[in-house]
């Protein structure tokens, strides 16, 4: 039996240099059924963590592939068919006839119509004699993920390749069993990654059997690419995450490089590469905890108080307020007919003050002085409403909301107390934690909101921010005192400066989402972190500490 070293890989451009040098003789041997074209697919890039930790690798294993002009009788379907369920191998007639008459798929090329079979199970199979004559079995690569659930909403998996793809892709050499990337890093460069494909080209007789070998072309390996992300950072976020619904992201505010970008619930990527059943399939893709979704960066949420810096900063820059500016809070403020309150009496508060003590009222008396335009546009400026340019796919803008925006989509005038529940983080504003990290950012590092990095080669990128480093520097005294004395205090227990930001926001689901958004050291600052979690009480109480022992861990034991 022939066996053939490589994997399948998409034939289109390695037929046509065998047609270039051998076209009359080709051409013969294809009118008679007797050429062959075995694809041989490269061995996938590999994909590092920061610390060249293999977070993706490629491992030999081996296909059966078969030949549409040799299998086309439905007796012949059957009986192939009939031979894997021996081998317990469940691929239904029904399946093979739609693998085999793929849109792309030439008859004298090989189809791969089962793949990832381990050493013994190719043994088995070969050693049949009553193996099919139609099939042929070759080596290739399965994909492995070492790390499974803990990064799988980051580097994703590949998956073979459906309908959809095939008509989009086709062009560019796939064919129907190629595995293709499907989230995350996997899908993103799957051009970098999958390398270019080779193939060769045989003679065989009347029974299929090998006469000579005509050409080879060797794949080429796919490029390997390094990852910002840091493992060991990752898996502690990982425990520290356990059981919980939510996303953490750190970034290096200075270059914009994401160490940590973490989404719970997760999945295991590994089973996606062998072939989920349907039930397995619409089990993971229904669960209500969507554990498919990459919360980073494709979650939406009221970011609460957290968004109390958009109108600090815009407050300051525009000369509403200066950082002496003090405003009264009896507890609650009342907008038209509606009492908008606060979390309780704070009497008189300057910016700083508010900030710290998490000040509703300061916030809806300056919001309302501001009006939503002014709002909406600082917010724009730093980075909401818009996508990062995170190179993930799946990535959502938000909604910064607004007078446009709600007569459009709601047929209604903004109103004021509309204003006044933006200015907090609540109503209709939505953001991602990966813009909170962005925006802190630039607040931390002076004015640059930087384009999150994903990968070690690319150049750092991002923008300026038109504003004043006195306003920067109030704010950030601000957020110095949340931890110190305010809302966050439990963000510093663990030894390292912290300047952040709580938020609890208000849900549907009549439940809060806490979050904390902060960056260290506060005085020389290297990391922004933000937590989330779905249902977590209140950004003080249960996710300010998670924060506070991220970035120590990073700073500490990770030697940073």
């Amino acid at each position: 039996m022939y066996l053939l070293f490589g994997t399948l890989i998409l034939l289109a451009v390695a037929l046509f240099q065998f047609q270039v040098l051998h076209g009359d003789d080709y051409v013969r041997l294809a009118t008679e059924n007797r050429l062959r074209v075995i694809r041989l697919t490269p061995q996938r890039g590999t994909i590092y963590d920061a610390n060249q930790i293999p977070l993706a690798v490629s491992l030999r294993t081996f296909s059966i592939q078969g030949y549409p002009l040799a299998i086309q009788e439905d007796e012949t379907i059957e009986r192939i068919a009939s031979f894997f369920e021996r081998h317990g191998i469940t691929k239904t007639p029904e399946e093979l006839k739609e693998m085999l008459k793929g849109q792309y798929t030439v008859p004298y090329r090989s189809v791969a119509l089962v793949n990832n079979l381990t050493l013994a199970q190719m043994a088995s199979i070969v050693a049949d004699p009553d193996f099919p004559q139609e099939l042929v079995p070759v080596s290739q690569w399965r994909r492995v993920y070492p790390a499974g659930d803990v990064v799988a909403h980051v580097v994703g998996y590949i998956g073979s390749i459906n309908k959809e793809e095939l008509k989009k892709y086709g062009s560019e050499g796939y064919q129907g069993g190629d595995e293709i990337g499907k989230a995350g890093v996997e899908a993103e460069f799957e051009k970098v990654l999958r390398g270019q494909p080779g193939g060769e080209a045989i003679e065989v007789d009347s029974r299929g059997r090998l006469v000579r070998k005509l050409d080879q072309k060797q794949p080429k390996q796919g490029e390997n690419v390094s990852l910002t992300i840091d493992l060991i950072a990752q898996q502690k976020v990982s425990t520290l995450m356990e059981d919980q619904r939510g996303a953490v992201v750190v970034m290096d505010i200075h270059n914009g490089d994401v160490v940590v970008l973490y989404s719970t619930p997760s999945y295991d990527p590994n089973p996606m590469v062998w072939g989920l059943r349907d039930f397995e399939w619409k089990a993971l893709t229904q669960d209500t905890s969507y554990p498919m979704m990459n919360r980073a960066i494709s979650g939406l949420y009221s970011p609460a108080s957290t968004f109390k810096i958009v109108a600090a900063i815009s407050g300051l820059s525009e000369g509403v307020i200066t950082q002496n500016t003090k405003l009264y809070c009896p507890g609650y403020l009342e907008v038209g007919n509606r009492r908008f309150r606060c979390i309780k009496w704070h009497g008189t508060e300057n910016v700083v003050g508010a900030l710290r003590d998490s000040c509703n009222v300061f916030f809806f008396q300056l919001g309302l002085k501001l009006g939503i335009d002014v709002l909406s546009e600082w917010a724009y400026k730093l980075g909401f409403g818009r996508i990062t340019g995170i190179p993930l796919p799946g990535e959502v803008p938000g909604n910064l909301a607004g007078r446009k925006w709600k007569k459009t989509v709601l047929g209604e005038a903004w109103y004021l107390g509309d204003t006044a529940n933006y200015v907090i983080g609540q109503g209709f504003v939505l953001v991602t934690p990966i813009q909170l990290a962005r925006a802190y950012a630039s607040i931390a590092n002076g004015g640059f909101l930087p384009k999150p990095r994903l990968l070690k080669t690319d150049a750092v990128d991002g923008e300026y921010i038109s504003v004043n480093e006195e306003v920067l520097s109030v704010v950030r005294r601000g957020l110095e005192q949340v931890v110190k004395a305010g809302t966050g205090r439990s963000a510093g227990r663990y030894g390292v400066e912290i300047a952040g930001k709580t938020g609890t926001a208000q849900t549907s689901r009549n439940k809060n989402d806490a979050l904390f958004v902060g960056y260290a050291p506060a005085a020389s600052p290297k990391y922004v972190a933000v937590v989330l979690l779905e249902e977590g009480e209140s950004g003080g109480r249960k996710v300010a500490p998670l924060a506070g022992e991220i970035l120590a861990f990073l700073l500490n034991e990770r030697g940073e």
